[in-house]
């Protein structure tokens, strides 16, 4: 898999803490720091956010994998260690420092992410995996909330309401308990789960390449559109995604997909 380079520069320790990689449509980020339990760094909060906004400035990628080096653990939340030596030297909280502290612009991002979740997850490690579209987890691994066992906060729990039940969310939130990913996927929260890291990317992989290999517009559209119902309700974002839609059924593509049906071969999409 080639390494890309990014179009703006990074400090060193941002571009180890996450790596970036793009190989045909599909781009693989991959948090690694596996010493810190693939713990977020402020320079690789800065780093992800970045990428975000490269990876939308490039219509040729159609689908992102979230992944980490492997150590047991997919992400155990923000470094509070490095939390709290920012606190001690700047008298600010770790929050406060970052651009985008809740990855609402991961949330945004057009194309899907796949979360492919090879150990456990917790804190920020649960928001990456709520933020993303798609998730694939580790057997006998467990993710959750455990923000109030370090006296830090979740308002981003808020938004998971149609991801988990009410009663599920309130019992992670307030528990701060790990949770079963058996019992996650049962839920409906993760969507597949594999019994070795190199399966969880594998499947995600393969999820990734389905996706980019249809056409692009419907894909974008699709997920914005579900994104719309999910924030305003189901009448509002029908009305979104109808309005989004539209330039889906204008398109080039539109017409090459039922002529390639009629020729029974691939359709070749344009993207426009």
């Amino acid at each position: 898999m080639e390494l890309m380079k990014e179009p703006t520069d990074h400090a060193a320790g941002a571009a180890q803490h996450v790596l970036y990689s793009v190989e045909g449509s599909v781009a693989t980020i991959t948090l690694n720091r596996p010493e810190r339990r693939n713990a977020l760094s402020l320079a690789a909060n800065e780093r992800l956010h970045s990428l975000w906004s490269s990876i939308d400035a490039d219509p040729a990628i159609r689908a992102v994998v979230l992944t980490s080096t492997d150590c047991g653990t997919f992400c155990a939340g923000m470094d509070l260690k490095e939390a709290a030596e920012l606190r001690q030297s700047t008298g600010r909280d770790i929050l406060d420092l970052l651009a985008d502290p809740f990855y609402e612009r991961m949330r945004r991002l057009s194309v899907p992410i796949i979360a492919a979740m090879t150990g456990h997850f917790t804190a920020a490690g649960m928001v990456l995996a709520a933020s993303a579209d798609i998730r694939i987890g580790l057997a006998g691994t467990q993710g959750g909330i455990t923000e109030a066992l370090v006296g830090r906060g979740t308002p981003w729990a808020a938004r998971m309401q149609d991801l988990l039940p009410l009663g599920i969310l309130m019992e992670l939130v307030a528990t701060a308990r790990m949770m079963p990913i058996e019992r996650l996927h049962a839920l409906g929260f993760v969507n597949a789960i594999e019994a070795t890291p190199e399966a969880v990317r594998g499947r995600a992989h393969e999820m990734a390449a389905a996706i980019a290999g249809n056409a692009p517009l419907s894909v974008r559209a699709g997920k914005a559109g579900l994104l719309a119902a999910s924030d305003f309700g189901s009448e509002a974002g029908f009305a979104i995604s109808r309005a989004l839609h539209r330039q889906v059924y204008a398109s080039e593509d539109a017409q090459e997909g039922p002529r390639a049906f009629a020729a029974k071969r691939r359709p070749q999409w344009l993207g426009r």
